[in-house]
């Protein structure tokens, strides 16, 4: 019983934090250049480090191996893309980032919803400047055009580039809100091919029909834990007092 109790108490602390990413990602289903987050779960040994593991049948290991939510995994699959026709919206056809300088470094973002502020330098909505091959991107007042891969001109000539990076499988980018994502240092390579989309956005991964029912489907299966934690709870009770009595 005991074994019962600790696999319903685990999946339930895994399904609360799985409950708290699925949420998440539901409320960024109409956030520019979002990439939603996956979860993972991991085998928790309760008889890990126990010298008496080696001796315990299959059956007792499969029993006492609780679930537990290991991570989350960033998913990179392209969102759709959304005409604008405004001339600093651009999008990302296939991989790659742009480059933006914030307080805490660099950061790396899919969201392509730029502007030029009054010193004629490109950013972001928030205000962060936006990189080019040079440096923060600053452009002359006007009409722009951006090429394929990332080349802005300017009253017929060019008047700089985006600098777009890449990163090799298996690179962990943080989620830092605003689809703004951290890497380690170093780990950036410039993008080999970049597709540059004027015009354009890309929109979140995230569908909100799959985003609604696995939430609704993880909701459940709490709510299911809940329920056996609360029945546990209650065999507990009964034995402890059917024993008291017969306590010396």
């Amino acid at each position: 019983m005991d074994s019962g109790y600790y696999a319903a108490f685990t999946g339930l602390l895994a399904g609360t934090q799985a409950l708290e990413l699925a949420a998440n990602n539901l409320a960024n289903v109409s956030t520019t250049g979002y990439k939603a987050q996956r979860e993972f779960y991991k085998s928790l040994t309760a008889a890990l480090g126990s010298p008496n593991q080696r001796q315990l049948s299959p059956l007792n290991q499969a029993i006492n191996n609780y679930g537990v939510l290991g991570g989350s995994t960033l998913d990179l699959q392209a969102g759709m893309m959304e005409r604008t026709g405004n001339d600093l919206d651009v999008a990302m056809e296939g991989s790659g980032f742009f480059v933006i300088q914030t307080k805490a470094g660099l950061r790396y973002t899919r969201n392509g919803s730029f502007r030029v502020d009054a010193d004629g330098q490109v950013v972001t909505a928030r205000g962060e400047p936006v990189m080019g091959d040079q440096g923060p991107l600053e452009i002359p007042s006007g009409p722009v055009s951006i090429s394929s891969d990332g080349t802005i001109s300017s009253q017929g000539g060019i008047v700089g580039q985006f600098q777009i990076v890449d990163f090799a499988p298996g690179t962990s980018l943080v989620p830092e809100g605003n689809s703004m994502y951290a890497a380690a240092k170093g780990s950036a390579t410039p993008a080999t091919d970049p597709q540059v989309r004027q015009g354009m956005l890309e929109a979140s991964n995230m569908s909100p029909i799959s985003g609604t029912i696995g939430l609704i489907m993880i909701q459940r299966q709490t709510q299911l834990l809940q329920q056996a934690l609360s029945l546990f709870h209650n065999e507990f009770n009964k034995s402890a007092a059917e024993d008291l009595p017969h306590v010396a």
